[in-house]
């Protein structure tokens, strides 16, 4: 089939134009040796078509036209980013940008190359470059704490000549050190030994290990401790459950909320447990060029001390690249933990939905641009929607990063930049649901309301009640008296009025009501801080 169209004149006048489509077709039947019309059962096979199909699409161009664009050059704004992470959501994730963007990437480099030359000046056999002094150390430490954003500029301005990003940090530290008469002596000793991948997978480790720590994790922390309170607070307010979307077992609001709790909070301490890891082996992990250089050093104790000593898991075997695995540790452990968040959220809104909870308002906020009546649980479905985001670019990054062709290939270096994305949309919506959480007023009314209506939730414990004592038939009793048919405060206490049961029990299961057949829920929500306690260990990276 060969396609046509004639092009229109210009852009500004498309608005309003008419369609002409047109296909002339000179189609030859083949039928197919499989088709009988005559019998379907055997098999049916489409009808073949061979033809020579010529279509011509034309635009015909009505001479209205539509104002044009003005032409410019965007300068990078909230209006003007291409990602909402760095426009319309900047205030809430910005906290993240100097540890994972552009600028924190060549900040934790320079941090790397400064280290290891100090590193260097440590080493006894290395006697070409002494021990600094404090004056010159107190210089190397200053290019580190005083690293601003002119630095990095400075840094992107050399990368135009280079056209290498880690080269581009070297020659700035190079230059920055002409002046240091005590550190111009060794310039040639900033990246000695290293290949690029060796400060770049330091300065991603660092990278992720200072925003977890520093941004992602207090937030975190900050969630789950919202979601406890909710299990504290809401502990002895009972609540139908539902299962399969139908009336269950009654619970409580608390004990609800608790499970979520424990749940965030396990995988919070899953989180925790990722070791960071680095390397500094050279260009293919083997040391060959220090070896060669200096034979008589003991290269990987050497390397793991100097990884170790920026706060890292050291890991010796390797190629050029670390491999990565623990990113796909750690993105996967987040991941969970934005799973069961998006079950919370879901849940947060199906209650909403049931008027369990009501939604504090805000003087001045719209809920529909249209009905005025509706307040949306927006904050919910922002952080459901971001959950959903951040764990596609995670789910990415640990299926990618850990494979590399042969000693290494260039595929991972673009995808770590992104690592910022994941992150980003997770913090937005931990954010979000916080936000959502601070909103909520719980709706006891309409809670009671639906246990008043659901008395039929107490054909489980009598039947149980009933297989105690040896009752006949309990289930099929119970069945009888509740499947298809309204079921009463009334019904149900004439059911029971009838059993042959001890008169304690009966007086017992007369006394039973929706709202108290909670079993242990009520217990659970209040010691659910207890629990967490156990589950929590270690808090950071």
């Amino acid at each position: 089939m060969e396609f046509t169209a004639s092009s229109y004149s210009s852009s500004s006048r498309v608005l309003n134009s008419i369609n002409h489509f047109s296909c002339s077709t000179t189609p030859r039947l083949q039928k197919s040796s499989f088709f009988n019309p005559s019998n379907a059962s055997i098999g049916l096979s489409a009808p073949s078509f061979r033809g020579d199909f010529s279509c011509k699409c034309t635009l015909k161009d009505t001479g209205r036209s539509i104002p044009k664009m003005a032409t410019r050059d965007f300068e990078l704004s909230n209006l003007t980013a291409l990602s909402p992470l760095d426009g319309r959501y900047w205030g809430k994730v910005k906290d993240l940008s100097p540890h994972l963007s552009e600028y924190g990437l060549i900040y934790y480099r320079v941090l790397v190359e400064v280290k290891w030359l100090l590193k260097l000046s440590q080493i006894p056999e290395i006697t070409e470059v002494p021990n600094f002094s404090e004056e010159a150390q107190i210089f190397l430490q200053g290019l580190i704490n005083g690293f601003s954003m002119d630095d990095a500029l400075e840094v992107k301005n050399i990368e135009k000549v280079t056209n290498h990003d880690v080269k581009a940090v070297e020659y700035f530290l190079k230059k920055k050190c002409q002046s240091h008469p005590e550190i111009a002596k060794v310039l040639e000793f900033f990246h000695f030994a290293c290949t690029s991948e060796d400060i770049n997978n330091l300065a991603h480790a660092l990278m992720l290990k200072e925003s977890m720590n520093k941004v992602i994790f207090p937030v975190m922390d900050e969630l789950i401790t919202a979601i406890c309170n909710m299990a504290e607070d809401n502990a002895s307010i009972p609540m139908l459950s539902r299962t399969h979307g139908q009336p269950a077992s009654p619970t409580t609001l608390g004990k609800e909320m608790a499970v979520f709790a424990a749940r965030l909070s396990e995988q919070r301490q899953e989180i925790s447990q990722v070791k960071i890891k680095g390397k500094f082996a050279g260009a293919v992990g083997n040391y060959n060029a220090h070896i060669v250089a200096y034979p008589g050093i003991d290269w990987p104790l050497i390397a793991k001390e100097f990884v170790e000593s920026l706060g890292l898991c050291f890991n010796p075997y390797v190629t050029q690249i670390e491999p990565h695995d623990y990113m796909a540790r750690l993105f996967h452990a987040i991941m969970r933990f934005n799973t069961i968040l998006i079950d919370f959220d879901r849940d947060i809104w199906g209650y909403i939905s049931l008027a369990y909870f009501k939604q504090i308002t805000k003087a001045g906020e719209i809920g529909s641009s249209t009905m005025p009546h509706k307040v949306n649980p927006i904050d919910f479905e922002n952080s459901e929607g971001n959950l959903g985001k951040a764990n596609g670019g995670l789910s990415h990054l640990s299926e990618k990063l850990p494979i590399s062709r042969w000693q290494r290939d260039l595929t991972d270096s673009t995808v770590l930049r992104n690592m910022g994305e994941g992150l980003g949309h997770s913090l937005l919506a931990y954010k979000s649901a916080l936000q959502g959480i601070g909103k909520l007023k719980v709706n006891e009314s309409r809670l009671s309301e639906d246990l008043n209506q659901s008395w039929e939730v107490l054909a489980e414990p009598i039947q149980t009640v009933m297989r105690r004592y040896g009752v006949p038939e309990p289930y099929e009793k119970l069945k009888e008296l509740t499947r298809g048919r309204a079921v009463t405060k009334e019904s149900i206490r004439e059911f029971i009025e009838g059993l042959a049961l001890p008169k304690e029990t009966k007086s017992y299961l007369l006394e039973l009501t929706p709202h108290t057949y909670v079993g242990a829920a009520i217990e659970l929500g209040k010691s659910v801080n207890v629990t967490m306690n156990l589950i929590n260990g270690v808090r950071a990276l």
